[in-house]
């Protein structure tokens, strides 16, 4: 298309315009030169915004992509950040996300690019079945490979991420599960405790929320007949929370705690080499244990994982952390 304005309004708009104005040929202050590669309409659309810097809202939903073109080529920052803010806030769909994408790349748009790819990975299963993904596959071998990677690494990111957080809530119940232990041999709980505890009909209601799994698991240790190593998964159970309350006790001269005294005395006599994994779970265990005082000094209102989980018994997976 043909381009016949007046050199000062284009000009002002555009530096780039007034340079090729000046080296059009022509009379006087109008200059002729031409843009090919978008639609005529796109340009007059185009043009129209450099001499009143408006748009209409249906000429942006049709021409978004020849206007962001246009506004990088001829360096028209206004127009630019438009076509960005108008792509961010609804026009961007999975069908045009990777074409747009592409051309992020090519107009120097940061912010789109990012957007856009983000788009690309939450959604790679649909977009990756588009005409738009298809073709780049075709033009652009490299940057969908380099997308497939990306999509894997976050994939696995996630995984780990998922891992982690499993884990950490592990290391919770177990902190969790030590208190209630302590709480259960040295204070009492409801119907459980020291042999000289006074247990009343109306007692306040337990702020432990592991404590009814704990009870139920010392009930079940002291009546079980199958207390042999490897015989009940229970008992079993409970010997590692004794032998791990063992390590995490800092005075067990005082404590009240069955046998914490002994396996203490068992630690300085065990190899080294069965003790590192022992140690590796204490110092996971008082990591968790911080970071949850931690965010409950800054959340006091976060009810602990017991209390939103009453009753849950110590996890299955200490069999296999141990």
């Amino acid at each position: 298309m043909f381009l016949q304005h007046h050199l000062h309004y284009q000009g002002m708009a555009s530096p780039v315009l007034r340079g090729m104005l000046k080296q059009a040929k022509g009379f006087g202050q109008k200059r002729s030169i031409s843009i090919h590669g978008v639609p005529q309409d796109a340009v007059r659309v185009f043009i129209r915004f450099l001499y009143s810097s408006c748009y209409e809202k249906e000429e942006m939903k049709e021409f978004f992509a020849p206007l962001l073109v246009l506004s990088h080529a001829y360096v028209v920052p206004q127009l630019k950040l438009i076509c960005e803010q108008q792509l961010e806030h609804g026009l961007l769909t999975l069908e045009n996300v990777v074409d747009i994408f592409q051309l992020s790349l090519l107009c120097d748009a940061p912010r789109l690019s990012l957007i856009s790819h983000r788009m690309i990975l939450r959604n790679f299963k649909a977009i990756s079945a588009t005409e738009g993904w298809k073709a780049m596959k075709k033009s652009h071998p490299a940057l969908e490979k380099e997308i497939v990677e990306t999509v894997i690494e976050e994939e696995n990111m996630q995984k780990e991420k998922i891992r982690k957080s499993n884990e950490r809530k592990i290391y919770l119940q177990l902190c969790e599960a030590m208190e209630a232990l302590v709480h259960i041999c040295r204070d009492g709980c409801r119907t459980i405790g020291p042999h000289d505890k006074d247990f009343k009909k109306n007692q306040i209601p337990c702020n432990y929320g592991a404590c009814k799994g704990i009870e139920l698991l010392v009930r079940h240790f002291a009546g079980c007949k199958l207390k042999v190593p490897g015989g009940c998964i229970h008992c079993k159970r409970m010997w590692q929370l004794l032998k791990l309350h063992s390590r995490l006790c800092a005075d067990s001269n005082s404590c009240k705690v069955p046998l914490c005294r002994t396996f203490k005395e068992k630690i300085r006599k065990q190899r080294k080499k069965d003790e590192i994994k022992w140690k590796i779970l204490v110092k996971k265990i008082l990591r968790a244990k911080r970071t949850r005082e931690a965010h409950r000094s800054l959340c006091p209102q976060i009810p602990s994982l017991h209390e939103k989980q009453s009753g849950l018994l110590v996890p299955d997976s200490l069999v296999n952390l141990i």
